[in-house]
């Protein structure tokens, strides 16, 4: 792993993966609020149709690998609260 902080405004349509490798979902948006240019957390779509939102915060992505579009976890899917 990287000491290089993560650059989450470019994933957009990247899958995300919890820590067991589990599909969680795709990234809608990364979503902004103590700084204007860095991203605090991912939404991520899931579910039948994209129904259901996940809040994934920025202090538990693991990884992002721009190659595979991936967005690794640190923690399981059931650990990701849902929202909307």
């Amino acid at each position: 792993m990287s000491a290089l902080p993560l650059n989450l405004t470019a994933t957009t349509g990247f899958l995300v993966a919890d820590n067991r490798g589990r599909l969680v979902g795709k990234v809608e948006c990364p979503m902004y609020g103590t700084l204007p240019d860095v991203p605090d957390a991912l939404s991520v779509k899931s579910g039948f149709l994209s129904r259901h939102r996940r809040l994934v915060p920025a202090d538990t992505i693991a990884e992002v690998d721009p190659a595979s579009r991936v967005v690794g976890l640190r923690v399981a899917r059931e650990a990701i609260r849902r929202f909307l």
